[in-house]
Order: structure tokens, then C-alpha cells, then sequence
């Protein structure tokens, strides 16, 4: 067993063990939000390079992935200090208050984009539509990549074919991303980057 199945484990029998929490504050968590505004962008919609936009991501996706960076099974200098200094309220209230604002909304692409219709054939061929959805928009902890900015994305595929990243689901975005080049993840990133 690795260290990052154990921390998620050792996590999961905590929030068990915790019992039902509280309700989820949205203005709390708009207040929390205003130190994130900075990269994350004032509605959660990012406009700084290989910084995601966390507006209409689903309100479990944000929260563990804060928990991860927070414990250290997630890695990034700046994310694993911010979450340090969270407790689990301001987490469960960030969450809910991202989930509550209306996602990014790409540019129309025109029906020629021939990298996006790769990216779509490649979404059938992996499943994407089984963990996040029929229009990509995740749900519970599984990430909304629809109008996700494309950087953040290739990034992300990029992080889980190496095993620098691992997803909730540990294996399955490894197992998503193993027979894909990385000319198939720049479509796939740029599919889903381009849908409303």
C-alpha cells in the first residue's frame, strides 16, 4: 500500500469517525474566498497561467482537494501552505461557496477545430463521460472540466500519466491517461476546455 492510499484512508476514517457536520456557509465562504481572489480570480473564474478557476466546481471537488493539499498528498508550495492554515469549517464553507457560482464560459468554437474534434473522439475512447459526466461538469468530488482553463487541464493529464498527481479515485485517471501521447492529452485538454 503507498503513502498517498494510506493518507486517504487515514482522511476518510477521520471525516467518518467525525460524525455529520455542520451546514456550509456560501457567504462565509465568499469572505474566506476574497484571500483566493488573487490567482483564483473575484468570481473564481482564473485569468493567471496554470492556476485553475474554481467557479461551478462541484462543492466535495474543492473540499478534498484542499484536504489533499492540506495533508500533503496533493503537491504545491503555495496551495499546501494556504490549506494548512484551514480548518475543516472555512474548507466545507469554501467549498460550498464555489460550487455556488456560475462556471467559466468559453469561446464558441467553430465546428472546424479539428484539435477539439480529436480531443472528443479520445473523451469516448477513455470514458471521460463515466467519472465526469455527460457535459463534463463533474460532480461530488469528481472535477467539472468543462470551461476549465486548457493550461490548468494539460497540466493536470500531464500530473496523472507521470504520478505526480493522484485523483479520489487513486487509479483511475493513471489508468485514463496511460496509453494516451501527449499530443492526445493537448486535444483532450483542449476539448474540454472549449465546452460550455
Amino acid at each position: 500500500m503507498t503513502a498517498r492510499t494510506i493518507v486517504s484512508l487515514v482522511l476518510a476514517a477521520v471525516a467518518a469517525a467525525a460524525g455529520p457536520a455542520a451546514a456550509a456557509d456560501v457567504a462565509a465562504g465568499k469572505a474566506a474566498a476574497a484571500a483566493c481572489a488573487g490567482c483564483h480570480g473575484e468570481e473564481g473564474v482564473s485569468g493567471m497561467p496554470l492556476t485553475p478557476s474554481l467557479a461551478g466546481e462541484p462543492d466535495d471537488f474543492v473540499q478534498w482537494q484542499l484536504v489533499f493539499f492540506r495533508s500533503g498528498s496533493r503537491r504545491s508550495d503555495i496551495m499546501e501552505a494556504v490549506a494548512q492554515s484551514l480548518g475543516n469549517e472555512e474548507i466545507r464553507n469554501l467549498g460550498a461557496y464555489y460550487a455556488s457560482l456560475p462556471p467559466p464560459r468559453p469561446q464558441p468554437v467553430p465546428q472546424s477545430d479539428e484539435l477539439a474534434q480529436r480531443g472528443a473522439a479520445l473523451a469516448v475512447a477513455n470514458r471521460c463521460q463515466a467519472c465526469h459526466g455527460d457535459t463534463f461538469t463533474g460532480s461530488g468530488a469528481v472535477a467539472r472540466l468543462a470551461g476549465q482553463r486548457e493550461d490548468v487541464l494539460l497540466k493536470a493529464l500531464r500530473d496523472f500519466k507521470s504520478g505526480r498527481r493522484v485523483g479520489s479515485g487513486v487509479a483511475s485517471m493513471a489508468d485514463a491517461t496511460y496509453g494516451l501521447g501527449d499530443d492526445d492529452m493537448q486535444a483532450l485538454a483542449h476539448y474540454m476546455a472549449t465546452r460550455p
